[in-house]
């Protein structure tokens, strides 16, 4: 797993079509947010690691809901 590093601060608050999953490289619904930098994840690989990864987050960005709206 690879993961995009920098300051909270630079990050956009919402993710593009051109944000994509450090796992897979599809297009990424979820940003975690961890003291050492940021993951992004699609919403299959955001839901596997979920229950170990966000309780190590500094900040759970969730925009999956944005699939459901989508045709």
């Amino acid at each position: 797993m690879t993961g995009t590093t920098g300051t909270l601060e630079n990050q956009p608050t919402t993710l593009t079509a051109l944000d994509r999953c450090d796992r897979c490289g599809a297009q990424a619904y979820v940003r975690a947010a961890l003291p050492s930098g940021v993951l992004l994840f699609c919403n299959h690989h955001a839901r596997q690691v979920e229950d170990s990864l966000r309780p190590k987050t500094v900040e759970w960005i969730d925009e999956s809901d944005r699939l459901a709206t989508a045709k």
